[in-house]
């Protein structure tokens, strides 16, 4: 259990009672390195030689592709952790009046080809049919591993590191608006190849953040990586220096937008910025190590693009346009639920 998919849908009182919570009731066993806190992607467990990751979190805005969300969005919150993706368990909740033999062969033929695709194990779950249900839910559970001494959390980043986004926002959200608003686009005028193309964005630039995490473990020193989702990039930055206990400084004119998701989040009426962001990395490092990751991981096929730095605590969050100080954008929900609610 981690704060980092909830605290966008709840208001700050909530957040710092959701805290105090998780602090009140947080695990004692010592072989829980990782447990319940704001940020951090996964729980990590010590199993002697290499430590266990644990990664819970359900599908609850896709319907199309829900079973590929599932599996992927699970597994990006074990690589950014530095760790291998291996085993998916899948509570799979069917709508009453609504479930069929072709939809849950096609969810799990989903689910199948994503664990495929990345080398992971689908080891079980539970698959039912449930009332008041008008989509179905998938909620998924990772697990992975990683050796002691590459273990990276969101908590690591380190006054003076350079803050990295890798590959551009948002992502998610602009393959969820194409894929679950197709015909709403339509008939607004957009072409079938837009369409296409950005539903699309699902697979290129596609949502799992896998390869490009493994990446960066490999090229230089990484402190912190973060999988920015619900609440967009911003709010991913937040979780970051909320987890460290750090400032940020950020220039919002470097942080690069998908056109497409400008031109979708125009028409929806959405800031980009803080939409629903799962095909991203924000990373942690050493100065010295960000020219060496942004040239290695673009030359790879990942851009990468340095947005700011980790700052003193008392310097506290700052956000720039055209180098004059603007308020930090927020939101008290992902902006993306402004068209699924």
């Amino acid at each position: 259990m981690t704060c980092s998919r909830y605290e966008l849908i709840l208001s700050c009182e909530t957040c710092t009672l959701l805290e105090k919570l998780l602090t009140r009731f947080a695990p004692h066993d010592p072989r829980i390195i990782v447990g319940p806190r704001t940020g951090e992607d996964a729980a990590v467990f010590d199993f002697g030689d290499r430590y266990l990751i644990a990664k819970t979190d359900p599908i609850t805005f896709a319907t199309n592709q829900i079973g590929w969300y599932a599996v992927n969005v699970n597994a990006n919150d074990v690589a950014v952790m530095g760790g291998e993706p291996r085993w998916f368990l899948a509570t799979v909740l069917l709508p009453a009046g609504q479930a069929t033999a072709g939809l849950a062969e096609a969810i799990f033929e989903q689910i199948h080809d994503a664990c495929a695709a990345l080398g992971v194990s689908l080891a079980g779950g539970h698959t039912e049919i449930t009332l008041n249900l008008d989509r179905p839910i998938v909620s998924g559970t990772m697990l992975g591993e990683v050796t002691r001494e590459r273990l990276i959390t969101t908590a690591g980043a380190r006054i003076g590191d350079a803050v990295l986004l890798v590959k551009p926002v948002p992502i998610e959200g602009t393959a969820l608006l194409a894929l679950e608003r197709a015909a709403e686009l339509r008939a607004r005028g957009y072409s079938p190849a837009f369409i296409a193309r950005t539903q699309g964005f699902l697979h290129e630039p596609g949502i799992s953040v896998v390869a490009p995490a493994r990446l960066a473990a490999a090229t230089a020193t990484v402190h912190a990586m973060h999988d920015p989702t619900e609440g967009g990039v911003m709010t991913g930055l937040l979780e970051i220096a909320r987890a460290a206990g750090t400032g940020l400084a950020v220039d919002l004119d470097a942080i690069p937008i998908l056109s497409e998701a400008a031109t979708l989040c125009r028409e929806f009426g959405l800031d980009p910025l803080g939409t629903i962001a799962s095909g991203s990395i924000l990373l942690a490092a050493p100065e010295a190590a960000a020219p060496k990751l942004v040239a290695t991981l673009g030359a790879a096929g990942y851009p990468t693009a340095r947005i700011g730095r980790v700052t003193r605590p008392e310097d506290g969050l700052v956000a720039t346009r055209a180098g004059e100080r603007v308020p930090w954008p927020s939101y008290a929900a992902d902006e993306i639920t402004k068209v699924f609610a």
